[in-house]
């Protein structure tokens, strides 16, 4: 099959000529496998037991190379890692190894976390851009730069095609099955997780069933801020003897160590100049269809606004449709070096759905919104940010599903999320 670039290619580009170990990680099935084996001499994949019985045995043997090596899934065997750590120490030169991981290691095999040694890069589900969707004409690049003063571009994209990229998911090789198949091959990955990817990472679950529940409440909540014991209140309705909040921090912790969870964290500016800011992070799963398969949502209940209970006029679509954004430009702005917040005060008051944050500390806010339309209540979290902290905020951003990219009198950008490219 012909490879299709992604957005992390960028990153190789320029750092694999400097750097001699970068480590790529993410979920099972973003695409991280046939990414590093693109730019590889030598592969050693770990994930096939065979491979990972040899080189357990004898770890040395992903050293007797001097080209570019490849350890897919080296957390089956940790002390490739603690190998490559001590040969970067000993000069290894730039290239010489590539790294994968779709989950976290044994607890119990502790190896070094290799910071100052191994670059690590996160691999999430194609963004829209990554899909060959759209027409990208609002650069994030340079929309972080501060210097844009005019959005432009128009796009056919509706809500039924945003729908439709939700639920045919970001992973490519969901992607690029028949659209029938897709529904079967995302419940088989949600299974996957509960049977297999959790004991795989040398965890046990006593309760699969509870877990699932679980899951499936964490994938309602996308694109809030519940509070976990909310979630296990939604994940065990009517039954009495609830599982303790040990339990349900337990399976968030599981969750995450397999890369399943990717929440939004709260943004803490450095400099101050705001306060009573909450610190709970905002619900996401890698992919936005994942939620839309917990919950049994289909491209017919979504767009006639069914799904789980919502507070005022939001929807469960207006979530998944954030969580698409944040996928998306989350990913675009780590290509371009920046890292992704949200920002929400005590109380809820005010709220900003996603802040890019560039190596200076300074910001790109965005507003996500599930309407062509744009209303002054869209703007109004914008501006009051602005208002609060000027001199950190380099630009404003309206995304939401209408046809034309803008400009606005009082300075905020308007770009539908089609439009919004590296």
């Amino acid at each position: 099959m012909t490879y299709t670039k992604r957005l992390v290619d960028k990153q190789l580009d320029k750092l694999i000529p400097i750097l001699p170990a970068i480590a790529l990680e993410g979920a099972k099935g973003v695409g991280k496998t046939a990414t590093a084996t693109e730019r590889a001499d030598r592969v050693f994949a770990l994930d096939n037991p065979t491979t990972r019985t040899m080189i357990d045995a004898n770890p040395e043997l992903v050293l007797t190379d001097s080209r570019t090596t490849f350890i897919d899934e080296w957390q089956h065997v940790p002390s490739t890692w603690d190998l490559v750590r001590r040969a970067v120490d000993a000069g290894a030169p730039p290239g010489r190894f590539l790294l994968a991981r779709s989950s976290s290691p044994d607890p119990k095999s502790r190896p070094h976390s290799g910071a100052g040694r191994i670059v690590r890069l996160m691999m999430r589900p194609m963004s829209l851009p990554e899909r060959g969707v759209g027409d990208q004409t609002v650069s994030l690049a340079a929309l972080l730069s501060g210097q844009v003063s005019d959005v432009t571009g128009t796009t056919s994209f509706t809500v039924l095609n945003y729908v439709q990229e939700i639920l045919s998911s970001g992973f490519p090789g969901i992607r690029a099955a028949d659209p029938e198949a897709q529904p079967y091959l995302l419940d088989s990955y949600l299974d996957h997780i509960v049977e297999h990817d959790i004991r795989e990472a040398g965890q046990v679950v006593r309760r699969p069933t509870s877990l699932m529940q679980w899951l499936m409440a964490y994938g309602a909540a996308t694109g809030t801020t519940a509070s976990y014991a909310s979630l296990l209140h939604a994940a065990t309705p009517g039954e009495e003897a609830k599982p303790s909040k040990v339990t349900a921090m337990t399976y968030r912790d599981l969750l995450k160590q397999i890369l399943v969870l990717d929440p939004l964290p709260a943004w803490s500016p450095v400099m101050g100049g705001l306060k009573d800011l909450g610190q709970g992070p905002k619900h996401h799963l890698v992919d936005p269809a994942l939620a839309a398969r917990l919950v049994g949502a289909t491209q017919e209940t979504l767009l006639m606004g069914e799904g789980p209970q919502r507070r005022g006029r939001d929807t469960f679509l207006g979530g998944l449709f954030e969580s698409l954004a944040v996928q998306t430009i989350r990913s675009l702005a780590e290509a371009a070096g920046g890292k992704a917040f949200h920002l929400r005060t005590q109380g809820g008051t005010h709220e900003i759905d996603l802040i890019i944050q560039r190596r200076d500390l300074k910001i790109v806010a965005f507003e996500i919104k599930l309407s062509s339309l744009v209303r002054p209540a869209d703007v109004a979290q914008l501006t009051w940010l602005r208002s609060q902290i000027p001199d950190l905020v380099v630009d404003t951003v309206l995304i939401n599903t209408g046809p034309e990219a803008y400009r606005r009198k009082d300075g905020i950008a308007v770009v539908p999320l089609a439009l919004l490219g590296h």
